[in-house]
Formats: C-alpha cells, sequence, structure tokens
C-alpha cells in the first residue's frame, strides 16, 4: 500500500527533523544543526553540573559526565551495570544510582525485559535510550532510539489518558534471539515492534516471539515508502515506513 504524496512528504520531513534536531522545543524549532549541537551541549553541563549536583548527593560530576557519554554507544543492547563500573573504575551501586537519577532527570529512559511465557528470557538487564537522540552517532542505534521515543511517549500518554496501565519491554533470550520492543497493559502482551534501518523482511525472532505470544506484530523499517503484510503461519506481520506508523500514534 503507498501513501499519499503529501501526508508522506510531512511526515518523513518531521520524522528527518527529529533526527537532526531532536524533539526538545529550542533546537527543533530553530531548525539548524550547529544550534542544536550547542544546546545540546549545554543541556548536558546544566543538568550534571547544575541541576543532579545541586539536588543529590552525587559528588563525583566528572565521572558522571564521563557515564553520560558512554551511553550513546550502548543504545539498543541489554546494558551491562558491571562493564560500565568496570570502564569507570567505579562501584557498581554507584552505576546502577546514577542511572537512575539519569532517570529522573529525563536524560534517559530504561526499559526492563518482558519474561512471561518467554523461555530463558534474560530478567535482569535493561535496556538504555536517551532523550536526545541526535548524540547517537551509529545511524541504527539512533533510529531504534527514536523509535523508542516514540513508542514510550505513547504508553505513557494512554495512561494519562486512563486508557490502562500501559507498559514499555524488550525481549531477548539467552540464545541471543531478541525484538525491540513490546508493549504490554496490565501484564498482558499486546503487539511486538521491531526497528529496521532496511530490512523488509520479517526477523525469525519477531517470527518467533509473536507464534509464542499469539499477538500482532509489526516492523518499522526506516527506508520504505509503503506497507506490506507478510503471513506468519496462522498469522501476520505489518511491514510498515517507520516514520508513518509512529506519526499515527495519539
Amino acid at each position: 500500500m503507498q501513501l499519499a504524496d503529501g501526508g508522506r512528504q510531512q511526515d518523513r520531513d518531521i520524522w528527518t527533523a527529529l533526527s537532526r534536531l531532536s524533539g526538545f522545543p529550542e533546537p527543533y524549532l530553530l531548525g539548524k544543526e550547529r544550534s542544536y549541537l550547542r544546546w545540546s551541549r549545554a543541556y548536558a553541563q546544566q543538568l550534571i553540573r547544575e541541576d543532579i549536583r545541586d539536588l543529590t548527593d552525587v559528588k563525583l560530576i566528572s565521572d558522571l559526565e564521563s557515564l553520560y557519554e558512554l551511553l550513546p554507544s550502548k543504545v539498543g543492547s541489554p546494558l551491562s551495570i558491571t562493564s560500565l563500573a568496570r570502564d569507570l573504575k567505579v562501584a557498581y551501586n554507584s552505576i546502577s544510582n546514577w542511572l537512575s537519577i539519569f532517570e529522573r532527570f529525563f536524560m534517559i529512559i530504561r526499559l526492563a525485559p518482558w519474561t512471561g511465557k518467554i523461555a530463558r528470557a534474560i530478567q535482569k538487564e535493561t535496556k538504555v535510550y536517551l532523550w536526545d537522540s541526535p548524540r547517537i552517532e551509529n545511524a541504527a542505534q539512533r533510529f531504534e532510539n527514536m523509535v523508542a521515543l516514540e513508542l514510550w511517549r505513547a504508553v505513557q500518554g494512554w495512561n494519562d489518558l486512563g486508557y490502562g496501565r500501559f507498559s514499555l519491554h524488550f525481549i531477548k533470550n539467552k540464545e541471543q534471539e531478541e525484538v525491540d520492543f513490546l508493549i504490554a497493559d496490565r501484564r498482558k502482551p499486546l503487539l511486538l515492534v521491531e526497528a529496521k534501518q532496511a530490512d523488509t523482511q520479517a526477523t525469525p525472532a519477531l517470527k518467533k516471539f509473536q507464534e509464542r505470544l499469539k499477538i500482532p506484530a509489526v516492523q518499522l523499517v526506516q527506508e520504505l515508502e509503503g506497507y506490506r503484510l507478510l503471513s506468519n503461519r496462522d498469522q501476520s506481520i505489518m511491514i510498515a515506513p517507520a516514520f508513518h506508523w509512529l506519526a499515527q500514534l495519539p
């Protein structure tokens, strides 16, 4: 299914701007990458060196900044606090505490793994995504981060409107099979979402976990114009352009 040219181009332009400028009002409305870079540097410095320093008992501000600088390269993979603690030569509990602080100050979001009905699912490690997407240099990681933010926004909006008790997760098992996102309501799985730069064939893991959970699934693709529907035994997987499918979320 192809998209109407007008709506398609508008959605694509917005998506491209979010990738370059973030969704924060000041840099987005200014519309210039140089303005975004200045804003992003000041944003991180002010939050860490002033707000976090003044409102928490954290003393190792330079280590806190080092941790934040490491996070863009960790997007999209389950985060090992042990590895981060070793890299920064600080205690495990310090890293855990600092990540919680970043979350409270809206610098990151963290997703817990989904374990229901998933054999050998990982249970402890979380995924981290940044509110400031353009900080992420790797295009595939930045794309997944942007999808995560849009799904998070939708989930929080549905909760605020009283539509349910929605939550956002990921799936990964010890065989390294993974689906990027799972939306649940009241601990019941509702939708699987995979994010891919250009792959228009449903991933084996997406097929497998859909068969296991018996719920709808969509694969969001960065480089795609129209929609496709692929069969997965007695179910279907939608292959959709991310910029347009996400724009339809409330």
